[in-house]
């Protein structure tokens, strides 16, 4: 004797309360810090252009502890990506399908990443340059750490971490799980966008409008070839030259890149 299908009303809730779970552990969790400090920059009597943030930042003075804590935080911070890997495993293959996770293309999917990696770079110095200039944007430190033998290391993992973090929650997970509640595609598209930009309102307007867009491109792309891969290296190497680079770009053009007066 086979149990009873769940509901539809059922099924819905369910579906809901993992969007809500995976949300909560990591990228929604920090939406809602980033409105909060957003409010605290706003309303700072320099503004938004007076302030500055970093994107890695030192949790200890003595080398060793701080790689630990480095690592420690990286780590942890994939624990959402496996718990909406699990919500949404086949038994059958591809087991993560679903996530966009299908068999790679090794050629076909790094030419991918790397033209999209160009092309999105490109765009968001420019949306960062001109926020700057209108006072929409924080001034960001894209190289909190200190110069220890491990810091490319741990900045390249770090990048690593953004691209498997947010690119398979925010286009597999959600996309997935959008689509199960009967949404648009194009409404899944632009919720996931509004998600994507929301977690990087602590970097003013600017960081929201770059990110908005650049989730609008990467959910309509992803709806058409429905391979997340190309999205993690993308997102990988377009962080992994601003962690790496950062530095380098400020002594370059400190007119550009270094504090507004």
């Amino acid at each position: 004797m086979t149990a009873a299908p769940e509901p539809a009303s059922f099924e819905r809730g369910r579906t809901w309360w993992q969007v809500v779970l995976v949300l909560a552990l990591g990228l929604g969790q920090s939406a809602v810090y980033a409105i909060v400090a957003l409010i605290d920059i706003a309303t700072r009597p320099k503004g938004i252009a007076g302030q500055t943030t970093a994107l890695n930042t030192q949790f200890s003075d003595r080398p060793y502890i701080d790689l630990t804590y480095q690592l420690l935080a990286i780590v942890f911070s994939v624990a959402p990506v496996v718990l909406a890997a699990y919500f949404v495993w086949s038994s059958s293959r591809p087991h993560l399908g679903r996530l966009g996770l299908v068999r790679p293309r090794p050629v076909r999917d790094l030419a991918w990443g790397l033209g999209l990696a160009v092309v999105i770079g490109a765009g968001g110095i420019g949306v960062y340059l001109g926020a700057r200039a209108l006072h929409l944007s924080v001034e960001i430190d894209a190289d909190g750490l200190k110069d220890y033998w491990w810091t490319v290391p741990v900045l390249l993992l770090s990048a690593l971490r953004s691209g498997i973090q947010e690119e398979l929650v925010v286009l597999g997970f959600l996309f997935d799980r959008f689509r199960a509640l009967g949404w648009n595609r194009w409404v899944i598209i632009v919720v996931a966008a509004v998600i994507r930009g929301s977690y990087h309102l602590y970097q003013g307007w600017g960081g929201f409008a770059g990110n908005f867009v650049m989730g609008l491109i990467f959910g309509w792309l992803y709806t058409r070839i429905r391979r997340v891969l190309p999205f993690v290296i993308a997102h990988f190497i377009i962080d992994a030259v601003v962690f790496v680079g950062y530095t380098w770009a400020v002594a370059a053009f400190p007119q550009l890149f270094g504090p507004t007066s």
